[in-house]
């Protein structure tokens, strides 16, 4: 497998709505922002040896935060809703 795959891929999301989205075949993930939707789609597919009917983007806009009198942004990041094909599914143990 390529390296370059597995730096489009941050992490999976795991929270009560991914979780949800799961049994219905849809997996949410941690991209790197500045992928598109083709390379996000080989990645999924290389990686978990799985089929990609569609992928759907978000882009996660940076907050502000404080810390004492120093004011700034997070980093801005992007998540990926991936539908696979019928009958398959992502073990994310």
């Amino acid at each position: 497998m390529d390296t370059k795959y597995l730096e489009i891929i941050k992490a999976p999301v795991v929270t009560e709505k991914s979780g949800a989205m799961n049994q219905i075949g849809k997996y949410v993930f941690k991209v790197d922002p500045k992928a598109n939707k083709t390379e996000i789609k080989l990645a999924i597919e290389k990686i978990f040896h799985v089929h990609v009917k569609s992928i759907r983007s978000i882009t996660v806009k940076p907050k502000k935060k404080r810390v004492g009198r120093y004011s700034g942004l997070t980093n801005r990041s992007k998540k990926v809703i991936v539908t696979l094909a019928d009958g398959e599914e992502i073990k994310l143990d």
